[in-house]
Parts: C-alpha cells; sequence; structure tokens
C-alpha cells in the first residue's frame, strides 16, 4: 500500500505585532563549527488534535512576537562573524494531510514506513537564513505530527524546547509565555573558538550505519545505579548508566583490536557556569553547550565492567568546569569539536530533559519523539523516553554496520 501526504499550504508565518529591528550579534559559543552551519531535524508525533495547524499557525505568528529575532534571518559577514537581523519576515509554515492513520505506518516509530521528507517542511528555494520552519500534518486518524527544522546557531536543545513550549502555550490560550525569553548573547565573552581550517574539508569515510531501537527498563538502569553507589559511595545519572552500556555493547561488537582508541562524546550542558555572566531568571535561548568525550582503548571498554565505565563517564564530567573554562578563555589546546571521523567514535545525545516531551498544544503532550541524527561518518545513540505507558529509555542508534548489527543486538539484549 502506497501512503500519501499532500502539502496543501506553505509560506510565511510573521509576528502578530509589530516588533523591534536592527541587528543582534550571536555568542561565540553560537559561533563554533560545530554548531553554525547544522540545522536540527526532528517530527513530533501527538495522538489527537483539532484543526492543529490553524491553532499552532496562530500560535507560532504570536510567540513571534516576545521571540522575534527567530522571525528574522541568520547573516554571515565576510569577516565569518554571523549576526541575526531582526526583519520580522517570519518563519516557514506547512499544512499538510496524510490519507492514512497513525496506526497504519506504526504510529512513526522508525523505522520509518514513510520517507521523513514527507512530515518535514521543505526548505523553501528563496529564502536564505531561516532559523525555524514547521510542518504540521493531519493523519485520518485525527493525530498529528509537527515536524521541525531549526537553525543550531540560535539554539541549544533546551531553547529550540523553549520556544516551542511558548508556542504551546499560546496555542492553549496563554497570553505570554510562562518562561520570558532573554537574548543578551554578548554577556558571553567574545572568544575565538577554532576556525575550519583553510581549503576543501577532508573526505571522510561513509559507514553503512544501520538502525535499532532498544527500550532499556528501568529496573535495569536501577540495578547498575545501585551497584555503582554500593562499589563507589557515589551516585550516578541514568545518562551515566546507559552511556556506558551502550558505549561497552558497541565496542564489544565492533571487535577492534584491543590496543585501538576508541572514543566517547556528548555535548555537557553548560547553563550552570554560566550563571556569573546571563540573568538568573530562567529565559536564556542560546547555546550553552560545550562537547565532552572520553578515550580509552578498546580492550579496557570491553573488559571493563559497567560500573567502572560510568566512573570513566563521571570523571570527565567532572573536568567539565575546567575545559569550559579554558576554551573560554582561548588556552585550550586541542579544539573539543574536533573529533576522530572512524569507526571507533561514538556519540551520545540525550533528548529526555531537553523540554520536548512537556510541549502540550492543548490536546496533551506528545506520543513519542522522531528526532534525527543521520550521520553516516560518526556512529550515534539518541536516548528517548519509551512509549507510555513503559518506563525507562528509549535508544535510537545508528552505530554499527550490518557485519556488527547481530553481536550488537545480542549486547544490548543481554542488558535489557
Amino acid at each position: 500500500m502506497s501512503y500519501r501526504v499532500t502539502k496543501l499550504a506553505e509560506g510565511l508565518v510573521v509576528p502578530s505585532e509589530p516588533t523591534p529591528t536592527g541587528n543582534l550579534p550571536l555568542s561565540s559559543i553560537d559561533q563554533t563549527p560545530g554548531l553554525r552551519d547544522v540545522m536540527v531535524d526532528s517530527i513530533h508525533v501527538f495522538s489527537h488534535g483539532v484543526e492543529p495547524a490553524k491553532v499552532i499557525r496562530d500560535a507560532l505568528s504570536k510567540a513571534l512576537v516576545p521571540y522575534y529575532p527567530i522571525a528574522g534571518r541568520i547573516v554571515k559577514h565576510d569577516d565569518g562573524e554571523m549576526e541575526v537581523a531582526c526583519t520580522a519576515e517570519g518563519a516557514w509554515f506547512v499544512e499538510a494531510v496524510a490519507d492514512f492513520r497513525l496506526e497504519d505506518v506504526n504510529n512513526l516509530e522508525r523505522p520509518l514506513m514513510v520517507p521523513k521528507e514527507e512530515f518535514l517542511p521543505s526548505y523553501p528555494p528563496d529564502q536564505k537564513g531561516l532559523i525555524f520552519m514547521f510542518q504540521v500534518t493531519q493523519f485520518r486518524c485525527g493525530g498529528f505530527s509537527v515536524g521541525i527544522i531549526s537553525s543550531h546557531a540560535m539554539s541549544d536543545g533546551l531553547g529550540a524546547a523553549q520556544f516551542v513550549n511558548a508556542i504551546a502555550e499560546m496555542a492553549r490560550g496563554l497570553p505570554t509565555p510562562t518562561v520570558e525569553p532573554i537574548w543578551c548573547r554578548d554577556a558571553i565573552p567574545k572568544f575565538n573558538p577554532a576556525k575550519l581550517p583553510p581549503g576543501p574539508p577532508p573526505i571522510l569515510t561513509a559507514f553503512d550505519f544501520q538502525y535499532s531501537i532498544s527500550d532499556i527498563s528501568s529496573d535495569t538502569i536501577n540495578e547498575i545505579k545501585n551497584a555503582f553507589t554500593s562499589e563507589t559511595g557515589q551516585r550516578c545519572s541514568t545518562f551515566d548508566v546507559i552511556t556506558a552500556m551502550v558505549w561497552r555493547a558497541r565496542t564489544r561488537a565492533i571487535g577492534l583490536e584491543p590496543q585501538v582508541d576508541v572514543n566517547l562524546g556528548f555535548a555537557a550542558d553548560t547553563r550552570h557556569l554560566l550563571r556569573h555572566l546571563l540573568p538568573k531568571e530562567k529565559g536564556y535561548y542560546g547555546n550553552c553547550v560545550y562537547p565532552m568525550s572520553v578515550t580509552a582503548s578498546s580492550g579496557k571498554i570491553a573488559g571493563s565492567s559497567l560500573v567502572e565505565i560510568v566512573g570513566l563517564v563521571r570523571e570527565a564530567k567532572k573536568m567539565l568546569p575546567t575545559k569550559f573554562a579554558k576554551w573560554m578563555a582561548g588556552e585550550n589546546e586541542e579544539d573539543p569539536y574536533k573529533v576522530p571521523f572512524d569507526y571507533g567514535t561514538f556519540i551520545v545525545a540525550d533528548w529526555n530533559r531537553v523540554g520536548f516531551y512537556e510541549v502540550d498544544y492543548g490536546w496533551g503532550e506528545p506520543a513519542h519523539l522522531v528526532p534525527f541524527n543521520d550521520s553516516r561518518f560518526i556512529g550515534s545513540c539518541i536516548v528517548l523516553r519509551p512509549p507510555k505507558p513503559k518506563q525507562g529509555v528509549r535508544l535510537m542508534m545508528l552505530c554499527v554496520v550490518k557485519e556488527h548489527s547481530a553481536a550488537f543486538s545480542d549486547e544490548i539484549m543481554n542488558l535489557a
């Protein structure tokens, strides 16, 4: 059976009231090469909604008043610096309808039965520097999805979710967002993040990573947390446990020589380290992230207990204040965004606590999220919540090639 999505209308949604004009600077963190040219794609699935496209479009127009920079355009200057031109041109919005029900396509759980492009807005050819784009797709069952493409230069995950939650609040009839948006990117001192080297980009090896999804129960996670506390006298987080589990499972499955290094990467939130610079109130929606990494030999990770690997992850996290301060002071010897693009490198991203699961346009929170990190150069794992009423976490993984899929699946199954 073929499934069809028809895009009924598309165009710019402008702020519902006049907004300030002029150019606003992006922070040095916003402009790091690892963020500045990245667009983040995700699909948010809801089980019920009444005329969701109309409701969300109207709410977006209202939310773009306090969040007026998002209605502008990102501009690049000759020296490479980026700013936001507050032009009030608007965010791109697409209304679509599907001729099938969510249950016909496994509720849009991955692997998708319909190409993701059907549920994401297409880039308009005549628009440059767009910051946010939306597509609301209504399904025959009454459910709907919101496909979002956003600029990482404008916001990290927490900042993007803050804006989307503001839209949801407007949709529910609130006159103003609960969290007042704060710009103040110039409060973060200017520093010189590593520039992209001159000349053509390096040629990278693409891997035919295979998709896999696994649910890890709360009981399993708590068992490892308790073991860690018992052995070390310290506490650890769910993220620490999940990261250790998947890193060891993957390392064992891919079977590199024991002396070969494997690399783990994850983004750390640095808002708590910027409190002396940013206003005390919540609301800053710029990037506050720093890439952390752990490197160890394949043999060490494959042969260690989960408690030992959780310890390695926690040791890396303890270094965050020092490394972040050095980076902002320009004292780092190495660019933290420069990671080996090889099969031994693996990154973990946590979408659990970002704020997208709390979005409610008036008909309840999302049934689930479908983020996309489709890089074929570095293995990745995205940590999500499993569909209700399951407890624990869902792992969306794109990190091993076909010949290692069975071994990786076995390793994960032994943990779950």
